[in-house]
C-alpha cells in the first residue's frame, strides 16, 4: 500500500466521518436546538485554504465555537477523514452524491451554499458508500490516518 504525508499546501474536500455513541440533543449555534440520534454521520467541508489547518482544527479538542461541527465534535468522535485534493469547489457535488444515500440533519453545515445540509446520518458505518460516492464523481479519495496525517489512496 503506497502512502505519503498530504502536503502542507494541499486544499480540497474532506468528509469528516463520526460516530456519535448516543442520542442528544446539542444546541448548534444559530440552528438552535438539534436531536442527534446515536450513530454514524459523515460531515462535506472544503478546505481550499489548506487541508492541514482545517483537519487539524476539526482534531483539536480545544478550540472555539465557529461552525455548526464544532458544536456536534464536542459530544462526537471523528472515526475517519476522507480527503479529496483538488483547486475546485467540490463539497457540494459530493453533499449531492450521499444525499441520494443518507438521511440528512437540515440546515447543518450549508449556511454559505444553497445546499440542504452538509451532514449525514447513518446507523451503520459509512466508509464504503461515502468513498463509491466520492469516486463516481470522478475524484480521487484518500483516507487519512487521524493520528499521523499519512494518506492511504483506497485499495
Amino acid at each position: 500500500m503506497c502512502s505519503r504525508r498530504a502536503a502542507d499546501n494541499a486544499k480540497g474536500s474532506y468528509i469528516l466521518l463520526i460516530r456519535l455513541p448516543e442520542e442528544t440533543t446539542i444546541t448548534v449555534g444559530k440552528l438552535g436546538p438539534v436531536l442527534f440520534p446515536c450513530g454514524h454521520y459523515a460531515y462535506v467541508g472544503s478546505a481550499l485554504g489548506g487541508l492541514k489547518q482545517r483537519l487539524g482544527r476539526h482534531l483539536r479538542a480545544e478550540k472555539k465555537l465557529h461552525w455548526h461541527i464544532d458544536y456536534l465534535l464536542q459530544k462526537a468522535r471523528i472515526e475517519e477523514i476522507i480527503t479529496c485534493e483538488t483547486d475546485e469547489r467540490t463539497e457540494c457535488a459530493i453533499v449531492n452524491a450521499l444525499s441520494e444515500r443518507f438521511e440528512s440533519v437540515p440546515g447543518f453545515g450549508s449556511s454559505d451554499c444553497h445546499c440542504r445540509s452538509h451532514l449525514f446520518y447513518s446507523n451503520t458505518r459509512m466508509m464504503r458508500p461515502v468513498m463509491s460516492a466520492v469516486e463516481k464523481l470522478g475524484l480521487r479519495p484518500a483516507l487519512v490516518d487521524i493520528r499521523s496525517g499519512e494518506r492511504y489512496p483506497p485499495d
